[in-house]
């Protein structure tokens, strides 16, 4: 009786793999690292993604946002280099009464100044600008002046600056047109032409003298024409003085358009 013979070992070992990775199929083993989100070729790109910055590149900052626009290098030169805060009032003409204002900011002095507020409509002295203010010429001083003291007849709306609540803000009357003066000093910011820092808008010392004129502040808009200040509707008024900031060294840069491109 014969006996079959056997095929080698090494020859069944080999057919023993060829069944098991038919049984098994291509899912054995380790299954292939994932690619990360958002890598190319993995579906559509967030707005962070590498391939997202691709199509849609950074626009380059205009150099307009580097200054302020609309000033001259005497005008920016009057600017205090620690000044990160400016609110900019740009009247219409020499003689005129109607200005536009905007708040300016440099978080970073290296980025340069930006618009941050504005602009808004505003009213300045009923003759317009003059860069020698005397009592009673009933024009707005041009030039860049500091801003540290507030105040109001209303309670403090939260405002950063000191603010000094008291009646004597009352007023009442009309304006140059007949329009009532009655809230104009509801809230005030002391522009500091002529006068001592760090005290209440209501102090009346006038360190160039009285005939330089005096008082000259950003309050509450009547409707008409100032005496010399500037004024911005009163909702403007509330959100200035929950912006300027003691810390960012706010000044008021103010004049007609011809005199601040100087």
């Amino acid at each position: 009786m014969s006996v079959p013979s056997r095929p080698p070992v090494p020859l069944l070992a080999a057919l023993f793999l060829a069944l098991a990775l038919l049984l098994t199929g291509c899912t054995s083993g380790s299954a292939p690292a994932k690619a990360p989100v958002g890598a190319p070729g993995q579906g559509a790109a967030g707005p962070e993604s590498d391939a997202a910055s691709v199509r849609r590149a950074s626009p380059e900052r205009e150099p307009s946002l580097a200054e302020i626009p609309g000033l001259g290098p005497q005008t920016r030169a009057e600017i205090p280099e620690e000044a990160r805060q400016a609110f900019v009032v740009t009247g219409e003409g020499e003689d005129a009464n109607r200005s536009s204002a905007v708040l300016y900011a440099r978080e970073d002095p290296a980025e340069g100044w930006a618009a941050v507020a504005g602009p808004w409509d505003a009213h300045n002295g009923m003759k317009g600008w003059t860069d020698h203010h005397v009592a009673g010429d009933l024009r707005s001083p041009t030039g860049v002046y500091t801003l540290t003291d507030a105040g109001g007849r209303l309670p403090d709306p939260g405002a950063l600056l000191p603010y000094d609540e008291h009646p004597r803000f009352a007023v009442d009357g009309v304006g140059f047109f007949g329009e009532p003066l009655e809230g104009s000093f509801d809230y005030v910011v002391a522009i500091n032409y002529n006068r001592t820092e760090g005290v209440t808008p209501l102090d009346r010392t006038r360190p160039l003298g009285l005939e330089r004129g005096g008082g000259i502040w950003i309050h509450v808009d009547h409707g008409g024409p100032t005496q010399g200040c500037v004024s911005i509707p009163e909702n403007r008024m509330e959100d200035l003085l929950r912006t300027l900031d003691p810390a960012m060294n706010p000044v008021i840069v103010m004049g007609d358009a011809e005199s601040l491109e100087r």
